[in-house]
């Protein structure tokens, strides 16, 4: 192996790490969410699934715009613009408040929305309290995200998972006191779930102001120094490459939430065993979105510098590295699913919908790696927009259609439904990774003729 490629490699790995004990125990707080709201029943845990759902959408929204920030952030820094990195932070709080803003204002509106889906009335009441509890803590959640992506786009990954360790045992803990009523406290069951992650919210915005206000790392660039007013130009650039991010990740993250909306007409047990595959997915999922993340940052510091070719480099090994964790979390999960499914649900309906669903979430893996790894290289390069078309076509020009017409139109279940996502993954994988190619060779190519003209 060149050295070249096992130095990229090393450095997308290293970046990596922190980030995937993050996602790791971001995706082990809706695990916990999950098995807990087990525990109390079917209702219960379809609340929450349904909930999560709707939540998942506006969050992914916002989510999304503020991603462009590490891509943003990385490029100045690899063109060692300190001032232009704390500057981008602070305008990036300002649309986090805007964000949050809009956001909670949606979430207050769930019932309402849920009903007319047909979600059934009782699991409706429950989820959109459930719903509520958690948008106390949305204004929080964004902040968090701004400044989380802004240290991801300097390279420094590991105040992240310090946070994420610390959110996961604060959401545990608060589930575990509301839902169950513990220490004198009412029960509040699914309800209790949703304080809980809105406590772990606020728990961890708190600590990272308080690390970045302190950290050595920070100081070149002072992003909580001191007061700015927001800037049309910095926000126009995070919104440029923001809001085409934000629609990649809503036409992927909005299918695969509405595929459980569109399971909820199916009744309580094949929502609770939808929720488990899905939880157990994202939970894999994990893996090569940190790699995603590392492949954003690595690719951006290259472009900063001026190395399109190293940058080109960059983006196939983060790629590749995705393809292969996922190639081996299938295997795992076709061996063992019926023993993970298990770890959810001590309900035997439940047990056996969920260790077949399973199956459909292992025969996904490998694309959903590709098309994350192509993702995260495309962001390096800032390419965004021809990106977010691509996914609105993959998703929901092939596979919503597929999904709603054969599992609902057609009755033909929750199968087809996952036959559904899985073209869907498989069409946007193959589509990201000819439109990384073109736009890695060209930006290569523009290089070499600049430095042939000089």
């Amino acid at each position: 192996m060149p050295a070249a490629v096992r130095s990229d490699a090393a450095k997308i790995v290293q970046l990596a790490g922190p980030l995937l004990i993050n996602n790791v125990a971001t995706a082990g707080m809706v695990t916990a969410d999950t098995i807990m709201a087990g525990w109390l029943g079917a209702r219960d845990l379809a609340a929450v699934a349904v909930g999560a759902n709707f939540v998942s959408f506006f969050h992914l929204g916002g989510l999304g715009v503020l991603m462009a920030l590490s891509p943003t952030v990385a490029h100045a820094y690899g063109a060692g613009q300190d001032a232009m990195v704390g500057s981008l932070a602070r305008n990036a709080l300002w649309l986090a408040l805007g964000l949050a803003a809009v956001t909670v204002a949606a979430l207050f509106c769930a019932e309402p929305v849920l009903l007319a889906i047909a979600i059934p009335p009782d699991v409706a009441a429950l989820a959109a309290r459930y719903v509520r509890a958690v948008a106390c803590g949305v204004p929080a959640m964004f902040a968090f995200l701004a400044l989380r992506f802004a240290s991801e786009g300097i390279g420094w990954t590991r105040p992240i998972m310090y946070t994420a360790v610390l959110a996961f045992l604060v959401n545990v803990a608060g589930n575990y006191v509301f839902m169950y009523g513990k220490f004198g406290l009412p029960a509040l069951g699914a309800v209790g779930c949703g304080v809980g992650t809105a406590l772990a919210s606020w728990t961890v915005f708190a600590f990272l102001v308080a690390y970045v206000r302190r950290h050595r790392r920070y100081r070149p660039f002072a992003p909580l120094r001191h007061f700015e007013w927001p800037s049309r130009a910095r926000l126009a650039a995070i919104l440029a490459l923001g809001l085409p991010i934000s629609g990649s990740v809503l036409a992927e993250g909005g299918l695969f939430a509405s595929a459980g909306l569109m399971l909820g007409a199916f009744g309580s047990t094949v929502l609770a065993a939808h929720a488990i595959a899905i939880n157990y997915g994202a939970l894999m999922f994990m893996v090569p979105l940190s790699l995603h993340s590392a492949t954003t940052i690595h690719v951006g510091h290259q472009l900063g510098r001026g190395d399109a070719v190293a940058g080109r480099r960059a983006g196939w090994i983060g790629m590749a590295l995705c393809v292969a964790v996922m190639a081996a979390s299938a295997l795992v999960l076709l061996l063992l699913r019926r023993q993970i499914a298990g770890a959810y649900t001590r309900d035997a309906a439940v047990l056996a919908v969920a260790t077949q669903l399973l199956a459909y979430v292992a025969a996904f893996q490998v694309a959903d790696g590709l098309q994350v790894g192509a993702a995260g290289a495309l962001r390096g390069f800032k390419d965004a927009r021809v990106p977010m078309v691509l996914n609105v076509v993959a998703y929901w020009l092939v596979g919503f259609p597929l999904a709603y017409g054969f599992g609902v139109a057609l009755g033909q279940g929750a199968g087809a439904v996952w036959m559904g996502l899985i073209a869907g993954l498989s069409v946007c994988a193959v589509l990201l990774s000819l439109r990384y190619r073109q736009v890695a060779q060209r930006a290569v190519i523009a290089v070499q003729g600049n430095s042939s003209r000089k």
